[in-house]
């Protein structure tokens, strides 16, 4: 599971876009915490936390205890609004969940041990078509990261979802097919046959 980012956040009583100008000139970031069947509830975070929560790279797939006035609710991040010029975070959302709550969420791919790949050490390239995979899983088994270990593939070999370790619950939310997540690509004068597999791959990616 990924692990649990703690947020102080203040409570607010007054919304619209003059109230949400003076909080960014505090230093501060306007949101709302939603959904678990409860009242909206509009808040304000620091903004060096939502700075933090970003540089780490998984923010939006990061689990929450968001604590307002004392109280505290476990949260999912699902949408930091950022100024198109500064990238500044404007506005953050965070939707309330529990351990029986189900999400669907972008988790990052680690591909690991490219050392160990002889397809690699013979000059292949790293055709990554998935740097994320969609996945509904319980909110309280969230996984930081999906791993891909590319020990003892070659040129030609491509390594699909169902290849894939997943945490128990869970399950892509693509279940039509075994879409391919990497192929070890020929370099320049790729055979034929390699380079129909990178084209097809190519269009996979491209249907959805």
């Amino acid at each position: 599971m990924s692990e649990v980012y703690k947020i102080v956040a203040q409570s607010r009583s007054r919304a619209g876009k003059g109230v949400s100008r003076a909080l960014r000139r505090e230093g501060f970031v306007p949101g709302v915490i939603y959904g678990g069947k409860k009242k909206p509830q509009p808040i304000s975070v620091d903004r060096r936390l939502i700075f933090k929560g970003l540089e780490r790279g998984n923010f939006l797939s990061m689990v929450c205890d968001v604590e307002v006035d004392g109280k505290t609710e476990r949260c999912l991040p699902r949408e930091v609004q950022l100024h198109p010029v500064s990238d500044f975070p404007m506005h953050v959302d965070f939707l309330r969940v529990t351990a029986k709550s189900t999400v669907e969420i972008m988790v990052p791919v680690d591909f690991q041990n490219e050392e160990d790949s002889p397809g690699l050490k013979r000059g292949g390239v790293l055709n990554i078509v998935r740097h994320e995979v969609e996945l509904s899983c319980p909110a309280d088994s969230i996984p930081e990261k999906l791993v891909v270990d590319l020990s003892g593939t070659d040129i030609g070999d491509s390594i699909h979802i169902s290849h894939v370790e997943l945490p128990k619950g869970a399950k892509p939310t693509i279940t039509d097919r075994d879409f391919t997540i990497v192929t070890i690509a020929a370099p320049s004068g790729m055979s034929e046959s390699t380079g129909e597999e990178e084209e097809e791959a190519a269009e996979e990616e491209g249907e959805e």
